[in-house]
């Protein structure tokens, strides 16, 4: 079974976050700039409150009619986010994700956000363990 410390492992510890005081046309820069969907937003102390998505910005920015210049992202960001942790399988996030109709995921140890995994991170980890098992299947008929 594929876990989310395996997509975790994969795609490294690093997070990028951001000040949830901070204008939503900055989040979006940073955005645009590590080429990512979501950024993690802090408050002054660190503490993570929550996930900036794209879906946000077009939700509650652009439909709305607001400015990307004076919105910040406390505004507009997702909180409230199902936590996952590492033991948790691909499946279970699917699962979640599908029910929640969301593409993130926040990963905790204890109360400490250790990574986040998105949709794409599912697909691209069940891809790679269907490639896997065809090789094994391969070699076992070839031996």
């Amino acid at each position: 079974m594929i876990k989310v410390s395996n997509i975790l492992a994969r795609k490294g510890g690093r997070l990028i976050t951001i000040d949830a005081g901070s204008s939503v046309l900055d989040a979006l820069k940073l955005m645009a700039e590590k080429n990512i969907g979501s950024v993690v937003v802090l408050e002054d102390d660190g503490e993570y409150v929550g996930l900036l998505t794209e879906r946000d910005y077009a939700r509650k920015v652009i439909l709305k009619g607001k400015s990307s210049h004076e919105t910040l992202v406390r505004d507009i960001m997702s909180t409230g986010l199902p936590r996952i942790l590492p033991d948790n399988s691909i499946e279970t996030c699917m699962h979640i994700m599908s029910e929640s109709n969301i593409r993130y995921l926040p990963v905790f140890i204890d109360d400490a956000l250790c990574g986040i995994i998105s949709i794409n991170d599912l697909v691209t980890e069940t891809i790679l363990s269907q490639a896997e098992t065809i090789e094994q299947l391969k070699t076992y008929i070839h031996s």
